[in-house]
């Protein structure tokens, strides 16, 4: 998942004084005796953000086993249709992810949650279908419920709320940003091409128009991190 860092030898300077020695070794790596800054590896620039677990949630467990597979393509973008609260604490982000697997579970007769990763309107980030977290860690995946008919290629994130006229919060954008950044880093994605929206793949109002609009946003976001 993470290259090794590749650091390049800096030029000699004609003279280097103590101080500038000193400022640069606190940063660097001293290489010949020449202070060196280390280049951020991949792993770096698009670190895993905190996601909480099914444990820290208390995530009902699944009717049966999930099935573990390869690494998807493409990251498909929703919305939970659900209120925009106002509430964004982290025992909001528990509620709204309780609800979404009962829904799964109890309404649609799924195994478990249908999305691999939930994004709540306060940015808390969460993991969704079991063995989700374990599995992306180990640059793989787990088959979901969430794009009918593309299922065994694609890892899906709920975004919490309804945008179809309102917008996203600044909290949830910016962790869809480095959630899908840790998402691309892991699989070796291009943002461009991996990051879709729901309405991409079926025939759904899903993600609303105001947050499908923003893709390109969000894959330029991406990309910058990475």
């Amino acid at each position: 998942m993470t290259a090794p860092e590749n650091i390049q030898r800096a030029p000699q300077p004609a003279r280097l004084s103590r101080r500038t020695l000193l400022g640069a070794t606190a940063g660097g790596v001293l290489l010949g005796g020449v202070a060196a800054a280390a280049l951020p590896t991949a792993a770096q620039a698009a670190p895993a953000p905190r996601c909480y677990t099914r444990t820290e949630w208390s995530a009902r467990p699944p009717k049966s086993a999930t099935q573990v597979i390869a690494k998807p393509d493409h990251i498909v973008i929703h919305h939970t249709a659900s209120p925009n609260v106002t509430d964004y604490s982290l025992s909001a982000a528990y509620a709204v992810q309780h609800w979404i697997q009962n829904l799964h579970m109890d309404t649609n007769g799924w195994i478990d949650i249908g999305n691999q990763l939930t994004i709540s309107r306060g940015g808390f980030l969460m993991e969704g279908r079991s063995k989700s977290l374990t599995s992306i860690n180990n640059g793989q995946n787990v088959l979901g419920a969430q794009t009918a008919d593309n299922n065994s290629h694609t890892i899906g994130i709920e975004h919490e709320g309804i945008y179809v006229t309102e917008n996203v919060t600044t909290a949830l954008f910016d962790t869809s940003v480095l959630t899908c950044a840790w998402l691309c880093n892991t699989y070796g994605l291009d943002p461009h091409v991996a990051i879709v929206g729901h309405r991409d793949y079926n025939t759904t109002q899903c993600p609303g128009d105001v947050f499908y609009a923003r893709l390109p946003e969000l894959r330029d976001r991406v990309a910058a991190v990475l």
